[in-house]
C-alpha cells in the first residue's frame, strides 16, 4: 500500500492543477489514497477527519512534505452531523477560495441484526448516507453557482451483495447509489434552469466509485482463514490496492470527465460479476 512518506515530493503541475478537492476521511485507508492522489495531480486537498487526530497530523506533515507549495489542509467534524458537515464545507471554501471536488467516504462498524443496537445503527446510516448527503447538499449550493464542479461518492461493492455481519454498512452504501443518481440529475436540472446548458465547459457531475475487498487495516483484522475464502471469490484472484480505487476517482475528477455522470464504477477484481 502507497504511504504519503512512498511519496516523491511533486512540484509540476498536473490535470487537477488549480482544484480544491475536499475528502470526507480522507487520512487513513482509502481516504488517504485519494488525497495523495488528487494532490499528486495537482489539486490543493483538504482532509476531513473525526476522532483519530494524532495519525491525521501525522498525515498532514507527511502531505506538506511531499507536495510542496501545495496547500493541505485538515478539517475536523463528524458526518453524522449537519451542522458540521456545513461548517466543514465553509471552512475549505474560506481557506481554499473555493471547492471544485468532493470526494465522499465513509465508516464500517460490523455487528450482526441481533447483535446490532440502534445507536450502532443510526451511527452508520448517519454518518454514510445522511453525511454524504449533507456534505453534498452543502457542496452544490456552491458548485451550481460556480457552474462546475466534481462530487464522487465512494461506496461499497458490499452494498451490491451484502454480507453477514454488516447489514448498516451495506443499507448505507446500497443508498448512496440512489443518491448518486439523484444527486446527478439534479445538478444538471438546476444548471439548465440557471441559463447554463450542462454540457457547456467541464460540467457539474455526480458519480460513484463501489470498491471490493481492498487491502486496509480493515483487513488485516480478518483471519487469514476467512481471508484465504474472500480471496477465491474474487476473479482477479487478489485484494485491491488503496491506490487502484484513488486512480478511478481522479479520473472522475478530470475535465476530460465531463460527459460521465449518474455512473457508479466498480473497482473490485469482478467481485460482482
Amino acid at each position: 500500500m502507497t504511504t504519503a512518506t512512498d511519496l516523491q515530493p511533486q512540484t509540476t503541475k498536473g490535470p487537477l492543477a488549480d482544484r480544491v478537492a475536499l475528502v470526507t476521511a480522507g487520512t487513513r485507508g482509502i481516504g488517504a489514497a485519494i488525497s495523495q492522489r488528487l494532490a499528486a495531480e495537482g489539486a490543493e486537498v483538504a482532509a476531513g477527519y473525526w476522532r483519530h487526530a494524532e495519525p491525521a497530523e501525522k498525515f498532514l506533515a507527511e502531505m506538506t512534505a511531499a507536495y510542496p507549495g501545495r496547500t493541505t489542509t485538515l478539517h475536523r467534524g463528524n458526518m453524522g452531523s449537519a451542522e458540521d458537515c456545513s461548517r466543514v464545507v465553509r471552512e475549505v471554501i474560506e481557506q481554499h477560495g473555493g471547492l471544485d471536488i468532493l470526494v465522499n467516504a465513509g465508516i464500517i462498524i460490523d455487528r450482526t441484526v441481533q447483535k446490532m443496537s440502534e445507536e450502532d445503527w443510526h451511527r452508520v446510516i448517519s454518518i454514510n448516507m445522511s453525511g454524504a448527503f449533507m456534505v453534498a447538499q452543502a457542496a452544490l449550493e456552491h458548485m451550481t453557482v460556480r457552474g462546475t464542479g466534481r462530487i464522487i461518492n465512494v461506496s461499497s461493492v458490499i452494498g451490491e451483495t451484502g454480507k453477514i455481519g454488516q447489514a448498516s454498512y451495506a443499507a448505507s452504501r446500497s443508498g448512496l447509489f440512489g443518491l448518486t443518481k439523484s444527486l446527478a440529475r439534479e445538478a444538471a436540472f438546476v444548471l439548465t434552469r440557471a441559463g447554463r446548458r450542462p454540457g457547456d465547459g467541464i460540467g457539474l457531475t455526480v458519480n460513484g466509485v463501489t470498491p471490493g475487498y481492498i487491502a486496509t487495516d480493515t483487513l488485516s483484522t480478518i483471519p487469514e482463514k476467512v481471508l484465504e475464502r474472500l480471496r477465491a471469490q474474487i476473479p482477479a484472484g487478489r485484494f485491491g490496492r488503496p491506490e487502484e480505487v484513488a486512480r478511478v476517482v481522479a479520473f472522475l475528477a478530470h475535465d476530460d470527465s465531463a460527459y460521465i455522470t449518474g455512473q457508479i464504477w466498480s473497482v473490485n477484481g469482478g467481485l460482482d460479476m
